[in-house]
């Protein structure tokens, strides 16, 4: 609870501690990290990086053994950006998710009329596109002929009409058209969703536009993974004494493990997927 924390922070000042640190574990640090961010040094520790070794393992002594080394100054805290940079991350990282929930639901449709015996994706690439929501639209409105239906291609898929009039005829029920209507009915909503969400980070993203427009070209960046860019890593490449830091935090370069004289392992480590 907020109230614990508070008593948490107070505790702090009370016995003079300037550093503190915490094991940078899930997202249960968050909290703690946002309200004693403004009063102390905080150093966020991998887990990894402060195990104590067998033995009996409680919360307790677990803070016992963080205090016990950043007393001895033997923790590095971990990259934590500003918290205007974070909030840019969360931002990009829910419009990735909403992207993906998009694809998912995308993804559905196809199957949906293959199970009413419509073989639509085997002749229209672009289910969102014009002519497939004129089509989407006359099959959950009722029953069609399927010549009426195929004169509703438009653009490239006119010349495809024959095709179409093939792939349409089927099962289609009421039951799928109460699918397809949610499906879609879904999709617009994440289209908005996902409008909304790049909106906020574009004016997030406004003092950086010089950066984004330097990684917007380079051979495959994008302006999407342009703005993804400085949400995750920032513009401020101090932090990171070379090239070659930057990719070890990205866990882009192999690994080093030998050990008598021989190479047992190149691999890399696991990076953050976002």
């Amino acid at each position: 609870m907020t109230a614990e924390l508070v008593r948490l922070a107070a505790w702090l000042q009370a016995a003079g501690c300037t550093p503190v640190a915490m094991e940078s574990t899930g997202v249960y640090w968050r909290p703690v990290y946002n309200l004693l961010e403004p009063l102390f040094i905080l150093l966020g520790v991998k887990a990894q990086h402060i195990n104590a070794g067998p033995g009996r393992k409680t919360a307790v002594k677990d803070a016992e053994w963080i205090a016990e080394l950043l007393r001895h100054g033997l923790l590095r805290g971990g990259f934590m950006p500003a918290k205007p940079q974070r909030q840019r991350r969360e931002l990009s990282r829910h419009r990735a998710t909403l992207v993906q929930d998009r694809a998912r639901v995308i993804n559905r449709v196809p199957a949906v009329c293959a199970e009413a015996n419509i073989k639509l994706a085997s002749v229209v690439t672009d289910i969102r596109g014009v002519s497939a929501r004129a089509l989407r639209e006359a099959l959950i409105a009722g029953p069609q002929d399927v010549a009426a239906l195929a004169d509703l291609a438009r653009g490239r898929l006119r010349p495809k009409r024959a095709r179409l009039e093939a792939a349409l005829p089927g099962a289609f029920t009421p039951h799928h058209s109460v699918l397809l209507t949610e499906y879609f009915s879904q999709m617009d909503y994440l289209d908005a969703a996902i409008d909304r969400v790049s909106e906020v980070i574009a004016q997030s993203l406004a003092a950086e536009q010089e950066a984004i427009a330097l990684l917007d070209t380079m051979p495959g960046v994008s302006q999407r993974t342009a703005e993804i860019l400085p949400a995750e890593s920032g513009t401020d490449m101090t932090r990171f004494p070379r090239a070659k830091h930057l990719a070890s935090w990205a866990g882009l370069c192999p690994g080093n493990y030998d050990s008598g004289g021989k190479r047992l392992s190149g691999k890399p480590r696991k990076g953050s997927r976002w």
